[in-house]
C-alpha cells in the first residue's frame, strides 16, 4: 500500500517541482492548491487535477506544506483539527518550526527537508541542455533534513521522501532544526546572498567609472570561480602575496568586526522573525 501525500500548495513554483519528483514514486499524492492559476498550471505540466482540500486530509500520512514562510503558521493551524495522530507534517524551510508557528500537537510528527542546490562545481549543471541551477531536475545536489519532533523511525519516512522530492540527491545530512536556521537564513542569506549582492553592487560600481560592462561582469565571474575553487579546497593552491595582501586589508574596510554575531541565536531569531 502506498503511502498518501497531501501536497498543499501543489500549483505554486515549488509545488511544481515537487510533484513533478513524486510523480513516479511510491507515493500516492493528492495535490491541493487554492488559485485557479496554480490548478491550471498543474493540469498544463502535469495533467493532473486538483483534490477538495478537506477529503486530502482524510487519513492522509503526510502532509507537505509547500506554501510560503508567512502563511504556514496559519495554514498549520487550520489543517491541524483535521490530522490524525501520527501524522507528519513537513516545511520546506526550518523559519516557520524555528519561530513556533507551528500547533502544539505533540502526537503530530513535524520534519524539515530543505535542499541545497546543486554546487556550482558539478559538471552536470549544464547537461540535458537546461541548466538546472535550482536542482531537482538532473543535476545531483544534497539534501538537509530536521526531525522536529517524532518517532526515530520517523525520520526514515521523512528523509525518504526528502530524497525523492529533490532528486537526484549527491548527500543526504541529518541536523537539528537550530542547526538548520543557522544554514539558513544564516549561512545562505545572510552572509552569501548579502556577499554576493555586495559583489554585483561592486562591479556595478566598476563599470560607472569606466569599464565596459561585460569585461567586469567576465573578469568578476571568472575570478570568482577560481577564487572559490582554491579557497574551498577543490584544486590544491594558494594565493599570491598580493591577494593575501588585499584580503587582509580588505576584510576590516568591508566587515564589522562582529560580523559573526550574525549567527548568535539571539540574531538568527531576529532574522527569521522578519521572514515569517
Amino acid at each position: 500500500m502506498k503511502t498518501s501525500i497531501a501536497l498543499l500548495g501543489a500549483g505554486g513554483k515549488m509545488g511544481v517541482r515537487l510533484a513533478k519528483n513524486l510523480r513516479n514514486s511510491r507515493f500516492e499524492v493528492r495535490h491541493v492548491e487554492v488559485s485557479d492559476v496554480g490548478r491550471q498550471r498543474l493540469r498544463d505540466e502535469l495533467g493532473v487535477e486538483c483534490a477538495d482540500p478537506v477529503r486530502a486530509l482524510d487519513n492522509v500520512q503526510v502532509v507537505i506544506l509547500a506554501i510560503p514562510d508567512t502563511a504556514i503558521g496559519k495554514v498549520a493551524a487550520q489543517i491541524a483539527p483535521q490530522l490524525a495522530p501520527g501524522t507528519m507534517v513537513m516545511t520546506l524551510d526550518a523559519a516557520a518550526p524555528f519561530a513556533g508557528h507551528l500547533p502544539q500537537r505533540p502526537d503530530l510528527v513535524y520534519f524539515v527537508a530543505h535542499p541545497c542546490h546543486p554546487p556550482i562545481f558539478s559538471d552536470a549543471l549544464h547537461q540535458s541542455g537546461q541548466p538546472d541551477f535550482f536542482g531537482g531536475a538532473h543535476a545531483p545536489q544534497s539534501v538537509v533534513s530536521a526531525l522536529m519532533q517524532g518517532a526515530p523511525a520517523d525520520f526514515d519516512l521523512g528523509e525518504e521522501i526528502a530524497r525523492t522530492i529533490y532528486a537526484p540527491i549527491l548527500r543526504s545530512y541529518r541536523v537539528t532544526v537550530e542547526q538548520m536556521a543557522l544554514l539558513e537564513p544564516g549561512l545562505s542569506e545572510t552572509v552569501c546572498a548579502t556577499l554576493l549582492d555586495t559583489m554585483r553592487e561592486a562591479m556595478d560600481a566598476v563599470v560607472a567609472r569606466g569599464v565596459p560592462h561585460d569585461c567586469a561582469r567576465d573578469f568578476l565571474l571568472g575570478h570568482m570561480t577560481i577564487l572559490a575553487a582554491v579557497i574551498f579546497k577543490e584544486i590544491p593552491g594558494v594565493f599570491s602575496d598580493a591577494c593575501n595582501k588585499a584580503i587582509t586589508f580588505g576584510k576590516p574596510r568591508l566587515l564589522r568586526d562582529d560580523w559573526l554575531k550574525v549567527f548568535d541565536r539571539e540574531e538568527i531569531a531576529k532574522s527569521i522573525e522578519r521572514i515569517t
